[in-house]
């Protein structure tokens, strides 16, 4: 015990001389003012706070007081004037400086490549280098230096902090990390500057560094990450997104851990999600963490601002179809409340890019413009918003509570231009509200934990008033859906964590139809409650990542147990190479059933209902890829394989126009093919060509045939787009999409309809045999930024979607001729043709 305490003390004096040693290199500059004082007898005039943070080494005693002064001025960055033979001053100074510094991780002190450093309230940055180092040049003395990387917290400077007269003599920056991103970032700036490539495969788009996309006039979240390979929308909606041929209901959508059951305004053109709060969204499409699950296609989390700032922050902008509004507002230095709102300005004016919107939208409803035996009365908005509380009880506790409210409204009437008595009345309202809260702990440096809980509530809700048959149909679909989930982290040390938690869910769906005249009431009412526990380990060194998990699911009602294995998986084979392998096991116990009887004025088609494990049984995927990765001087390369099969999918969710179309029948669909995508990203531009080939086909036991085409069978789709910066404001966007038409159904050459007793039906022939004409669109797009302050900064965008007008069909089918019921009409559904935006936006 005797030789340990001496060994402690030795180590303690030794310590303590090196450190005397170190620490008598530098002085404050306080004591060195003092001691001028004394020796020349004057006096500095200067504000405290200048200067009490500066230290630096004394200037020689040699040196007569002139010299000392210029010394002075050379190695501080303050101005030192000498007023008389007695009065010196001190003031900041007025000039601009170049900074230098290195970034390192604050647990295992290595450097950080790829981490963002900018100027606050300012476009101008830098991301460091390899060796974690970076330089700024033309520095404002009084700017705000902000420096982040992904998974770690922010930290902000002033530039006054890396003043430093030695070139060598750089600032070093410790980031401590956090539990928001459990994957570093492999790919900072992936096609435009916000979207970036993770180790684990996922993409993620950071709303408030997107650059620009084509046709895009703001970083609309879901028409965004169609610019990825695999993720495309057959019909130009938002609210049917195809992620590797599957429908939009497998896409599973969260919002700050809240599950919505919305995603579309204007009945899917426009994201419903306004990103200018919403701050960052991952994309995934394979190899997903096991604390995920429902959602057999892709996985699409969108989560806001997580941190408390020392400003208030915010923005507002307008285009042509809404204005938003949002703001961050620090209540005390442990409490923020984040708000925004957005509304439509359509039922105030009527602009070109609602026209376009409107045509596209209602084009296959009851709703038509366009009939000129009718006078038409529609009234059309929407509008969201969002509230957000940050709480910090300490450094190892953090509260967040949330809500996002999403609504469209349509009231609809029309009157025959020839009789006045006939006329209808409608009114279609669709409504997507959550709640939410969350509560992350840092119990140990190792252990730490995330308690989430949420209610979401989803309503569409329709009626439509006959006037000449007194006849009042209403239509109503409702979920209600709450769950808690509790997540356990624990890092093994700086290569090895483990995550491991357990969820619980309950979810009820109704279904309503009602009829006044003569009288009918249907409604169906399901709840389902299902519970999770899951499992993952993850590695990550040196040329090596991989993720394994397990999860394992019980559904209450039907006493079933499921096993999800999950595996995600990259080794480095040198700087440039990289092997990807994933796969994953995932269920879905909601679909949505599309009801070409009762179909919300033909507006919306779709209704969610609960699996029963009978008719509709649970959805199951099996997913795996194999990729090759390539990345040098800028261009990144990406070839990657894939096999994907779901059973468990029901006719009615496919929205068949053939003869399958009324038929109750489950089946499967597997899709398997290849990926490509080539990059090139510099300050200066952008480049980028990706190619999708795939083969998309149904296997149904029950129906003749069995396999068939998809409905989403696109065998052949190109993307093509590139960005450029003109000047350092002013950048500019081009692209173009190419791809197969959609396979569809024609009738029966010469036998085009058939009769069942009283009704008469089309005759179809084999299903989806026959393929649209190809599609084409080129959109582009302009953006203009203008810094009025360090703070205050405002952006000009213009933006045109199918700049060429191309007149592509997305949809076709064929109904019977009310005047000839031997024949079938042709009906086609086309997209958006010419439709210029333009918005505008200050941020402060």
């Amino acid at each position: 015990m005797k030789v340990n305490k001496w060994i402690f003390y030795i180590f303690l004096f030794v310590g303590s001389i090196c450190w005397a040693q170190k620490s008598t290199n530098k002085t404050p500059l306080t004591t060195i003012i003092k001691t001028i004082e004394q020796q020349y007898n004057i006096k500095f005039s200067y504000a405290v706070e200048d200067i009490v943070n500066i230290t630096i080494e004394k200037p020689s005693p040699t040196l007569n007081l002139q010299q000392t002064i210029d010394y002075l001025n050379a190695n501080v960055p303050l101005n030192f004037k000498t007023l008389d033979s007695r009065y010196i001053t001190i003031s900041r100074l007025d000039k601009n400086i170049s900074i230098c510094g290195v970034v390192f991780t604050e647990d295992s002190k290595t450097t950080l490549p790829g981490a963002t450093i900018r100027i606050k309230n300012s476009s101008e940055g830098s991301i460091s280098s390899n060796n974690g180092s970076f330089n700024l040049k033309d520095v404002a003395i009084d700017a705000e230096i902000v420096i982040s990387y992904l998974g770690y917290e922010t930290k902000e400077f002033n530039a006054r902090e890396f003043f430093s007269t030695d070139k060598n003599n750089c600032k070093n920056i410790f980031l401590k990390s956090t539990k928001e991103e459990l994957n570093p970032v492999l790919i900072n700036v992936f096609l435009t500057s916000g979207l970036q490539k993770n180790i684990d495969g996922s993409t993620v788009l950071n709303t408030k560094k997107f650059g620009i996309l084509p046709g895009l006039t703001e970083p609309d979240i879901l028409q965004s990450i169609q610019t990825l390979p695999g993720v495309e929308s057959s019909n130009e909606s938002i609210a049917n997104i195809n992620v590797r041929g599957g429908t939009n209901d497998q896409n599973l959508m969260l919002w700050d851990n809240i599950k919505m059951y919305h995603s579309g305004h204007f009945f899917g053109l426009i994201s419903a999600y306004n990103p200018n709060l919403t701050n960052k969204v991952i994309v995934t499409k394979n190899g997903t963490s096991a604390e995920y699950s429902d959602g057999v296609s892709s996985t699409v989390n969108m989560s806001t601002n997580n941190e408390i700032r020392n400003n208030i922050s915010g923005g507002a902008g307008i285009n042509l179809i809404s204005g938003d509004v949002f703001v961050e507002i620090p209540l005390a230095k442990n409490l923020e409340i984040d708000l925004s709102a957005r509304h439509s300005i359509t039922d105030m004016i009527n602009t070109p890019t609602y026209s376009r919107y409107y045509k596209k939208s209602f084009q296959d409803s009851e709703i038509n413009a366009n009939n000129l035996d009718k006078n038409t009365n529609s009234d059309f908005y929407f509008y969201d918003y969002t509230a957000k509380i940050l709480y910090d009880l300490n450094d190892k506790h953090q509260f967040r509570a949330n809500i996002i409210g999403i609504n469209n409204e349509l009231n609809y009437s029309e009157n025959n231009n020839n009789d006045q008595s006939q006329s209808k009345a409608s009114t279609l309202s669709q409504k997507n509200l959550g709640y939410g809260g969350n509560w992350k702990a840092q119990w140990t440096n190792q252990f730490s934990s995330q308690l989430s809980t949420y209610f979401s509530r989803y309503n569409i809700d329709a009626s439509d008033y006959r006037v000449t048959t007194d006849q009042l149909l209403t239509e109503a679909n409702e979920v209600l859906e709450t769950g808690t989930k509790l997540n356990l982290y624990y890092d093994l040390n700086q290569n090895m964590k483990f995550l491991a938690g357990y969820q619980v869910t309950e979810t009820g769906m109704l279904n309503q139809t009602r009829v006044s005249a003569p009288f009918y009431s249907s409604t169906k009412k399901d709840v389902l409650l299902n519970h999770a526990l899951f499992l993952e380990t993850e590695y990550n060194k040196n040329k090596t990542y991989l993720r394994l998990g397990m999860r394992l699911n019980y559904f209450q009602k039907f006493e079933k147990l499921l096993f999800e294995p999950r595996i995600n998986f990259r080794q480095k084979f040198s700087e440039q190479l990289a092997l990807k392998i994933e796969g994953e096991f995932k269920n879905q116990t909601t679909t949505q059933i599309i009801d070409f009887e009762d179909d919300f004025l033909g507006v919306e088609k779709r209704r969610w209902q609960l699996v029963n494990n009978k008719d509709i049984p649970i959805a199951k995927s099996k997913q795996a890829s194999l990729g090759l990765e390539f990345s040098q001087n800028d261009w990144n390369i990406e070839l990657t394989g894939f096999y994907k099969m779901v059973d468990g999918i029901t006719a009615s969710n496919q929205g068949f126009y053939n003869n399958f179309q009324y038929k109750k029948a489950h089946g499967s669909y597997t899709d398997n093919g290849v990926e490509f995508l080539i990059n090139k990203t510099t300050k200066k531009y952008s480049t980028w060509l990706s190619y999708t080939y795939s083969i998309n086909n149904y296997d149904f036991e029950s129906f003749t045939p069995s396999t068939f085409p998809n409905n989403v069978d696109i065998r052949h789709s190109f993307t093509l787009g590139f960005n450029y910066n003109i000047l350092d404001n002013l950048k500019i966007s081009i692209g173009g999409i190419w791809h197969n038409g959609l396979p569809y159904t024609k009738p029966v050459e010469g036998d085009e309809t058939v009769q069942n007793g009283n009704n008469t039906f089309v005759n179809y022939d084999a299903p989806n045999s026959q393929n649209l004409d190809n599609f084409l669109r080129i959109d582009t797009s302009l953006s203009y930024t203008l810094n009025f302050t360090q703070r205050l900064k405002a952006s000009l965008r213009a933006g045109i979607i199918n700049l060429t007008n191309e007149k592509n069909y997305i949809n076709r089918y064929y109904k019977v001729d009310p005047n000839n019921t031997e024949k079938a009409i042709e009906v086609n559904n086309q997209s958006l043709g010419f439709t210029p935006n333009v918005s505008f936006r200050v941020n402060f």
